[in-house]
This record gives C-alpha cells, sequence and structure tokens, in this order.
C-alpha cells in the first residue's frame, strides 16, 4: 500500500515537472524564432534559417530612421523613467500617509489608465496636448508615457508601503526627526525594492509603448515601437526581428543587473 503511494507520488511529480516543461517550451519558443528568424540571409523571415547572416542587423544601423527612433525611444526611457518613479513615489506615500478627503478618488483617478483603453487614452491626450501645443514634440510625448506608466509605480511602491512596519517611522519622529528627514533615511531605504520595480515597469512602459506614441507623435518624433508597427504593415522582412533580438539582449541585461545588485526576489 505504501510502495503505491509512493509510486503515485512520484508520477504525479513527473507529470507535473512535464508540465512546467512544456509551459516553459511554449513561452521561450516566439522568442527562439524570433531569434533564429532574425540571422537569416534571406529576404524574409524564415524558421529555421537556411544560414547565419549579420545581413538585418546591418541594415538596421545603416538605415537613419532605425537609428532616430531609436535615439528618441532612449531618449523618453530616460527621461520618463525617473520622473514617473519620483512622482510615483511621493504619490504612494501620500496615499499610504496623509489622511485627506477624496483620497480614495484620487487613487481610482492615478490608476485609471490601467482601466481606460489605450486608444481612448491617446485620443483624449491628443486633443489636450495639442490645445496645449505640444503634440507631436518630445514634451508631448514625455507626458503621455508618464501617464501610462505611473500606475505601476505607484502600485508597487504602495505595496512596499503596506509591507512596511509603520512604527520604524514612529520611532524615527518620536527621537526628533522630522517627517522629511523620516521619509528620506527610514522610508526610501526601506521601499527601496518597490521604487526599482516600478523604474522597470515604467522604463518597459514607455519603451514598449505603441497606441497612446501612436497619436501623439510626429514624423520626426517617431518611437521605435511606432515604427515596428507602420514597418511590419508596410515591408516583411526580418529588421523587425533584428530589433526584437536587441530588445531581447537588453532586456536580458537589465534583469542580469538587478538579479545581482538586489535580487530579482525583492522586486517581484
Amino acid at each position: 500500500m505504501g510502495s503505491d503511494r509512493n509510486l503515485m507520488l512520484r508520477l504525479s511529480q513527473i507529470l507535473a515537472s512535464f508540465a512546467g516543461i512544456l509551459v516553459y517550451l511554449f513561452l521561450a519558443l516566439p522568442v527562439l524564432v524570433i531569434v533564429l528568424s532574425a540571422f537569416s540571409p534571406e529576404a524574409y523571415p524564415q524558421f529555421p534559417p537556411q544560414g547565419i547572416s549579420l545581413r538585418w542587423f546591418y541594415a538596421l544601423l545603416d538605415d537613419e530612421s532605425w537609428r532616430d527612433s531609436l535615439i528618441i525611444s532612449v531618449i523618453l526611457l530616460v527621461v520618463v523613467t525617473p520622473i514617473t518613479v519620483m512622482l510615483g513615489t511621493f504619490a504612494a506615500w501620500a496615499l499610504a500617509r496623509l489622511e485627506f478627503r477624496y483620497r480614495e478618488a484620487l487613487q481610482a483617478f492615478i490608476l485609471s489608465p490601467l482601466m481606460i483603453p489605450q486608444v481612448v487614452l491617446g485620443i483624449a491626450l491628443l486633443y489636450v496636448l495639442t490645445a496645449a501645443g505640444i503634440a507631436g514634440m518630445i514634451s508631448g510625448l514625455v507626458i503621455g508615457h508618464i501617464v501610462v506608466a505611473l500606475p505601476y509605480v505607484v502600485r508597487t511602491v504602495s505595496v512596499s508601503l503596506a509591507a512596511m512596519d509603520r512604527r520604524l517611522e514612529a520611532v524615527s519622529m518620536s527621537l526628533g526627526a522630522g517627517r522629511w528627514y523620516t521619509f528620506q533615511h527610514v522610508t526610501l531605504p526601506l521601499i527601496k525594492p518597490g521604487m526599482v520595480a516600478g523604474a522597470v515597469f515604467a522604463g518597459v512602459t514607455s519603451f514598449g509603448e505603441v497606441s497612446v506614441s501612436l497619436f501623439l507623435s510626429a514624423p520626426d518624433t517617431i518611437t521605435i515601437p511606432v515604427r515596428v508597427f507602420n514597418y511590419v504593415d508596410q515591408t516583411f522582412d526580418p529588421t523587425v526581428n533584428a530589433i526584437s533580438v536587441i530588445f531581447i539582449v537588453v532586456a536580458v541585461a537589465i534583469l542580469m543587473v538587478i538579479e545581482k545588485t538586489i535580487g530579482l526576489v525583492k522586486i517581484l
């Protein structure tokens, strides 16, 4: 009887492991197809490739329009991420620590971009930023990306604030420290994992934003995702696969840096 139970337990473990492997393969297969197709020497994506060539990576680097779009996206990433983290951290702290009227309504308003369809949000931002005279400019894209990315920072920092022991702040202030000193030297170090997670989400959201960027970009401010979207609609060659490989490499590098410095477990 005991041997039958052990056999069934062992069999269930094998089936669970096999199912897990199938899930990982299912998730990794599209990435594998994109990566291998990017090295195809043919004029169209081919899997498996009949040879290995860096032809499409060279074509990507030689195309001025792709370089300009990459520069625009990098500028947005560098500008949007720190601003969003700063605004999101202060907003999350205010919602968690301050008592004021309509706090729930303000929280719902901040998180509303998660629920509003991106097309609707893009149209609304287009009207507002056009009236302000900055639609089609880098500043307009920065504002649009901040609006889209801010809820992610607020959510991740709010989770860290909720898990934090508030007595530490009370002890700091009872020893004579002011609210701002306590926030700088007690609260911020303890919610750092949430801020890092928010920065990752904000950066990824900004760098991959398509819907809002379609409405807010102009011919000289086209981001990489928008150019990929337009390129796929008009052309079918492995150039898009090459830019996708670059994105994958950058994402993996960021994850490795986070794992070495902070640890992925602390921000997930």
